[in-house]
């Protein structure tokens, strides 16, 4: 079976920076790590060398027609945020999203796939500082300022650069699996794990304390004992705070509410477990810290929009011997 095919768009005066994000997730070959091979080409409406806002020029050697065929179509940033698209590349970006293509607009990408008029009556967010423009242009549209990321399905929207990293993982990790998420994010030193729901930016904690250092052990002990009962109380009285001052300082220090935070760590253990394990879904959901599989059964079904089983037919050990694809 063939590789799948992801076309990024590149346009004159594109930062190097954006392009750079689905470049660095999906352009190199890294087989050899056991990672999925990705046909990546990067396309551009204009013929002749791209010029950067950098001062660079690439020479780019894919047209349009490359979003024909791609199975992902990804569009990193976007200029000219008011004015109309292209007639060839709305076209070309319409007819990828009726034939199945998964659409991604990576920061101010969301513009450009909002004016491809494929955003209306949808969920979508893009860079916090732009979102009132987005807005305004696009009525109809219900943006998420604060979050990461939205997937929507078969359109996936963005905030800004580190977030377009996020989005990227999070594409691999729906497709191919968490550990192939993990490995890839090990390999490029990013981080491993961040839900889209989470904060776009984040207070940052204050210089290092006691009582800052016992906050991090806390949380690496709850990492460390998924399969343990932890309450928000018995958390903050481990990080030594009482548990409104924990609560403030979680929510500014990792941009959601400890509950989500520990529901996802649970949910990415599970997934390792489905994926490296014979284990029963019992046991999945004892050592993951669901108590039981209908609550891993739920879990999975709101954050993951599937079920245990089926993630583990997709992405065990058996399934990823065998070479199997898991398409748009």
């Amino acid at each position: 079976m063939r590789d799948p095919i992801i076309a990024a768009v590149a346009f004159d005066g594109i930062s190097p920076f954006h392009l750079s994000v689905p470049c660095l997730v999906f352009g190199a070959d890294r087989t050899k790590l056991g990672l999925p091979r990705f046909d990546f080409r990067v396309c551009a409406m204009e013929e002749g060398p791209i010029h950067t806002d950098a001062g660079l020029s690439i020479v780019v050697p894919h047209g349009l027609s490359a979003l024909d065929e791609a199975d992902i179509v990804i569009i990193p940033s976007w200029k000219d945020l008011g004015d109309p698209l292209a007639a060839p590349f709305k076209e070309a970006l319409q007819r990828a999203h009726r034939r199945g293509a998964l659409i991604v607009g990576l920061c101010l990408g969301t513009f450009a796939i909002a004016g491809a008029g494929l955003l209306a009556g949808r969920k979508a967010t893009t860079h916090w500082a732009y979102t009132d423009r987005l807005q305004a242009l696009h009525p109809d549209l219900a943006i998420d300022a604060d979050v990461l990321y939205v997937d929507d399905g078969d359109i996936i929207t963005s905030a800004g650069v580190a977030a377009g990293l996020d989005c990227c993982l999070h594409i691999v990790r729906a497709r191919y699996g968490a550990e192939a998420a993990l490995r890839l994010a090990r390999h490029v030193v990013l981080s491993p794990h961040r839900q889209g729901g989470q904060a776009q930016f984040i207070e940052r904690p204050v210089a290092p304390t006691p009582n800052a250092d016992r906050f991090t052990r806390a949380l690496d002990k709850v990492r460390a004992t998924l399969g343990e009962t932890h309450s928000l109380d018995s958390v903050a009285d481990m990080a030594g705070l009482t548990r409104r001052t924990f609560t403030r300082r979680f929510q500014n220090s990792i941009g959601t509410s400890f509950g989500d935070w520990l529901a996802d760590q649970r949910v990415a253990l599970a997934q390792r477990l489905l994926e490296q394990t014979d284990k029963s879904m019992d046991m999945v959901a004892f050592e993951a810290g669901f108590g039981s599989a209908t609550s891993l059964r739920q879990h999975f079904a709101a954050r993951l929009k599937t079920s245990p089983m089926r993630y583990r037919r997709e992405f065990s050990k058996s399934a990823q011997n065998a070479g199997a694809f898991i398409g748009a």
